[in-house]
């Protein structure tokens, strides 16, 4: 399989380095920046470079695009090659607001081309584990999630928002809100209440937020996101459940199931180390490209698509919302 990747920056490598990991051939980059595509191309092998998604697509030969540039640059690269027939798997999140991802949306159903968003916690080891053991909590009624950077936060684009549309919660809340969102086995959305602000940098962007989700089957979810904070209770997409018979959590990843005729707690750990030699390990963006192939070849609608990734901007939109207010917001 021929696969072009859009963007040739930290994000765009780690997807380059699972196609050849998946036994696929980085066929393009598409790169405005002449300098930059010609280096990602000498590091990856790759024969072609386009200035643009349209000239990808004019040339044609490839079976798939990965698009990992910035935020505004998602819909309009996304609805490019969706139109043409070409698969894509977009990076988080998938547009800059939901009236963006329902035009990506429109144009892979439209097109019949498949519309891929890259929420990579899907495909990680623990979370899958925890995923699998869930149903021994009984009912989950709440969880708690982290997407936060401790003394760090990211420059460039990232804080702009005409570029990014928002700050740390579409950075980073967004691995929190739709790891929950899985666990809990992808519930819709009902409403939201939030407060986010910026306090730790000069920027026009957020870096500091907590959300509470509610959903259609009665659990809640609390959500912290942010860049440059002094302390964060879990490392990246680390969620807690709360069930009605016991508690599981990703990071250090485990069940605590109560007996309550023995009084005691049995505790079920997954078989990871933790913590873990490399967080965000390359291990879970290969498991993500292989799926995304697989998608490409049988013709299968991925999951996360548009449908997931639209519930995502969806919430974040009314997150931002609720806290311009100061009201829940309802999400229709």
């Amino acid at each position: 399989m021929k696969i072009a990747i859009a963007g040739a920056g930290y994000i765009a490598a780690i997807h380059a380095t699972a196609i050849q990991h998946a036994g696929a051939e980085v066929a393009a980059v598409v790169e405005k920046y002449p300098d930059k595509a010609e280096e990602f191309a000498r590091r990856f092998g790759i024969p072609q470079q386009y200035r643009t998604v349209e000239e990808l697509v004019e040339a044609g030969g490839v079976d798939a695009l990965v698009i990992g540039t910035p935020n505004f640059l998602h819909a309009p690269q996304a609805i490019c090659a969706l139109t043409a027939g070409l698969p894509v798997m977009v990076e988080k999140p998938m547009a800059m607001d939901a009236a963006e991802g329902q035009r990506m949306a429109d144009a892979s159903t439209e097109s019949g081309a498949i519309l891929m968003v890259a929420h990579c916690w899907r495909f990680d080891a623990d979370v899958l584990w925890l995923k699998q053991h869930a149903h021994q909590l009984g009912t989950i009624h709440r969880t708690k999630g982290y997407g936060v950077h401790t003394h760090w936060g990211p420059a460039g684009w990232f804080t702009r928002k005409d570029l990014a549309g928002g700050g740390a919660l579409a950075d980073m809340g967004i691995h929190a809100l739709d790891t929950a969102r899985f666990l809990l086995g992808d519930p819709q959305p009902v409403s939201v209440y939030a407060r986010i602000a910026t306090h730790y940098g000069s920027y026009d962007v957020d870096d500091t937020g907590i959300l509470v989700v509610n959903w259609d089957n009665a659990a809640v979810s609390y959500i912290e996101s942010g860049w440059w904070q002094p302390h964060s209770d879990g490392p990246e997409a680390a969620t807690q459940l709360y069930g009605d018979q016991g508690f599981g959590q990703c990071f250090p990843t485990l069940l605590e199931l109560p007996d309550r005729v023995r009084e005691t707690v049995d505790t079920l750990r997954a078989p990871y180390p933790f913590p873990r030699e490399e967080h965000c390990p390359q291990a879970m963006y290969d498991a993500q490209m292989n799926y995304f192939i697989g998608c490409v070849e049988h013709g299968d609608t991925p999951i996360p698509g548009w449908r997931e990734g639209l519930v995502n901007m969806k919430i974040v939109d009314a997150a931002y919302e609720s806290s311009r207010s100061g009201n829940v917001a309802v999400i229709q």
